[in-house]
């Protein structure tokens, strides 16, 4: 598989494009020159280095700032409070997992693979293990009730990108159905994933064994379970 991407690079890197990308509400001034997308950069940056090593309670305006040497005023001018920096790293956090599934899909559209799901369960591991922000925020329960909402909706993207890798590789059928088998693969694999990394910073290999094995029965028996679609 020959798929190329920035996801597996630790840390937050937003650049002109990450900034735009992220959803209106999760900054308070949408920064519109490059200059000012730099500043929201290195603030995002600090956010998550104060984030992975002193945890979700430092995240107040006040450390942030220090940490990006910028005035508190110039924080508050794009993240006003905890909920907002929070809400900015979970964008680009999410946002990073969703480019790296759209990745898949064109690689599945382009090529063969002897075993889609161990394929994607294998990338996704390798982002994991170097998304220590990532991993700092969801595990340590420092979501909101905006966040967890965002997730959701990041969950219903992911569970698109399977259904279109499916497509691409010809293993199902465009049915309504496989609407309903994808998002059940995605929350199976996100729960499974998820647990490998609390288990172990870079991801118990016995869980992640099992969640390919698991997955590659409930995703290999489409057509099995679903006669009309052979």
């Amino acid at each position: 598989m020959s798929t190329t991407s920035n996801l597996s690079e630790p840390g937050v890197r937003v650049s002109g494009a990450d900034a735009d990308a992220a959803e209106p509400d999760s900054l308070r001034r949408k920064p519109q020159q490059a200059r000012s997308r730099a500043r929201v950069a290195r603030l995002l940056e600090a956010a998550e280095r104060v984030l992975v090593t002193e945890g979700v309670p430092a995240l107040t305006t006040t450390r942030v700032a220090a940490e990006a040497q910028v005035s508190v005023g110039s924080l508050y001018q794009y993240l006003p409070d905890r909920d907002a920096i929070v809400a900015a790293l979970a964008t680009t956090y999410l946002a990073r997992l969703e480019d790296l599934m759209d990745a898949l899909v064109a690689a599945a559209a382009a090529e063969r693979w002897d075993d889609p799901v161990g394929t994607i369960v294998d990338r996704f591991a390798q982002l994991y293990r170097t998304a220590h922000g990532f991993r700092a925020l969801w595990f340590a329960g420092g979501l909101n009730e905006r966040t967890r909402e965002m997730d959701r909706t990041h969950k219903t993207r992911m569970a698109g990108g399977v259904r279109r890798t499916l497509l691409a590789l010809g293993l199902a059928e465009d049915t309504p159905e496989l609407d309903h088998i994808c998002d059940a693969a995605v929350l199976a694999a996100d729960a499974l994933i998820q647990e490998a990394f609390r288990r172990d910073p870079f991801g118990d290999p016995n869980l992640l064994t099992e969640a390919k094995v698991m997955l590659g029965r409930y995703l290999g028996d489409l057509r099995e379970r679903h006669p009309d679609q052979r």
